[in-house]
C-alpha cells in the first residue's frame, strides 16, 4: 500500500498498520464496542476513527436523559409494534441504562435519580386520558417484566410548583433520571485508553472495501489503512458507507438557557409524546425537540440549526416553561441520530468482515452500551 507524503513512517507503523479490529464513529456505540471488545481480546490492536473533532452523532448533542419511556411515547409506538416488542425495547433501554451506570459509574456520569414528567397541556386532554386509561397496565407490565414498582402516576399538585403555564396534568415515572452526557464520553475515552485503545479524530472514512485478508478502508484525508474486522458505528451517518440499510439521519435541535435564579423546575420532562423535551441543568433550561414540525426537512446530517425549530421552542419556553422568568438563550445546537422504520437498532455482520451497530432511535443513551457489548459478540 502506497501512502502520501504528509504521513511519517512512524505514524504507519503506530497507527495504520495491523490493526485487528478498526471502529468507525467514536460516540457512545463505537467506544463501547471497541472497550468490550478489546476486554475479550486483550492483546487486539484496536483503532477507532473520528471524523469530527469531537463525536459529531448524537452522544454529546442530546439532553442528557436517562429515560426509557413515557406512557404516550409506549403507546405511539404501540401503533406500529405489538405490546410484546414495545414492552422488550423499554427492558432493553433499562439493561442498558444499568449497563453503562456499570461500565462508566454514577460520579462519572453525573447521575441523578431525578425522575421523568410527561407534561399535558390544556389541549392534550383526549391524549392525557388515553395515557391514564393505559396507566394501570403499564404499571403491570413493568412490574412484571423488571420488578419496577408503581412506576407511574398522576402528579398535578406539582405543577404550580414548577412554575407552568397552560398545563393540566403531570404525570410521574420514578424511574427515570438524568446524567451529563460530556462526562459519560470523557469517562468512556479515559477507559478505551487505559485499554490501550487508540482514538484519531479528524478521520473520516469514504470507502471501504472487503479484501482477501480483511478489510482495506479509504479515508477523505487521502490515506488509507488495512484492518482484518471492521465495525460501523456511525448511526444516523450510516448510510454513506452502508447504504442498503433502512436507517436514516435525523437532526435534533437544541437551546440552553443562561442561568435562572430561582429556577423551580427539577427533573426531566417531556411533551407533546416525546417531541420536546426540557430538564434543569445547573439552573439553565436545556430544551429540544420539535422534529415533527417537518420531518423531511429535519432528515438530514446537516448539523445546522433552523428558524422554524427554533422559534418554536423560543415560543414553548416563553409561554409554557417559563412563563414568570427572565432568561436568555445563550446557545443553541443540533444533533444527528439514526432512524428507520422501527425502532428496533441494527446489529449485524454486514460481510465477512465488516459488522455494524446503528439506528439507534434516539435512544443511544438507554441503549448504546448494551448495543456496545453485542456488537464485541458479533464481531468475533
Amino acid at each position: 500500500m502506497v501512502y502520501p507524503p504528509h504521513i511519517s513512517f512512524w505514524e504507519i507503523k503506530q497507527y495504520l498498520q495491523n490493526n485487528d479490529l478498526v471502529v468507525v464513529g467514536s460516540g457512545i456505540v463505537g467506544l463501547t464496542s471497541a472497550i468490550f471488545y478489546k476486554k475479550k481480546n486483550p492483546k487486539a490492536k484496536v483503532l477507532v476513527l473520528e471524523k469530527g473533532l469531537l463525536p459529531s452523532g448524537a452522544s454529546t448533542k442530546n439532553a442528557g436523559f436517562a429515560c426509557f419511556g413515557s406512557l404516550s411515547e409506549i403507546l405511539s409506538d404501540m401503533k406500529t409494534s405489538t405490546e410484546y416488542e414495545v414492552f422488550e425495547l423499554i427492558q432493553e433501554r433499562l439493561n442498558g441504562l444499568s449497563e453503562l451506570r456499570s461500565l462508566v459509574g454514577d460520579l462519572h456520569l453525573d447521575y441523578k435519580p431525578c425522575g421523568g414528567f410527561e407534561v399535558f397541556m390544556k389541549s392534550d386532554l383526549e391524549l392525557f386520558e388515553k395515557c391514564i386509561a393505559f396507566l394501570p397496565l403499564a404499571n403491570k407490565e413493568l412490574n412484571n417484566r423488571v420488578g419496577l414498582a408503581e412506576t407511574y402516576s398522576i402528579v398535578d399538585d406539582k405543577i404550580d410548583a414548577f412554575g407552568f403555564s397552560c398545563v393540566n396534568h403531570l404525570v410521574l415515572n420514578k424511574h427515570e433520571g438524568s446524567l451529563d452526557t460530556g462526562k459519560m464520553m470523557n469517562r468512556l475515552i479515559s477507559i478505551a485508553s487505559q485499554l490501550d485503545i487508540t482514538i484519531l479524530n479528524g478521520m473520516e472514512v469514504s470507502e471501504i472495501a472487503e479484501i482477501n485478508s480483511g478489510v482495506e478502508v479509504n479515508l477523505q484525508n487521502g490515506v488509507a489503512l488495512k484492518c482484518k474486522k471492521l465495525h460501523i458505528a456511525t448511526n444516523g451517518f450510516a448510510s454513506s458507507l452502508l447504504p442498503q440499510l433502512d436507517v436514516k439521519p435525523a437532526r435534533a435541535q437544541v437551546l440552553i438557557t443562561s442561568p435562572i435564579k430561582n429556577l423551580k423546575l427539577n427533573g426531566t420532562f417531556h411533551l407533546d409524546e416525546g417531541f420536546y423535551y426540557f430538564r434543569n441543568v445547573g439552573n439553565r433550561i436545556l430544551f429540544g425537540g420539535g422534529r415533527q414540525l417537518d420531518v423531511e426537512g429535519e432528515t438530514t446530517a446537516n448539523l445546522a440549526t433552523t428558524n422554524l425549530i427554533q422559534n418554536k421552542l423560543d415560543e414553548l419556553l416563553k409561554s409554557v416553561i417559563l412563563p414568570s422568568s427572565d432568561y436568555e438563550v445563550e446557545h443553541r445546537w443540533a444533533g444527528i441520530m439514526g432512524v428507520g422504520l422501527t425502532k428496533k437498532a441494527i446489529v449485524k455482520q454486514v460481510s465477512g468482515n465488516v459488522t455494524c451497530a446503528v439506528r439507534l432511535g434516539g435512544m443511544g443513551v438507554a441503549i448504546g452500551t448494551s448495543i456496545g457489548r453485542k456488537s464485541a459478540d458479533i464481531i468475533d
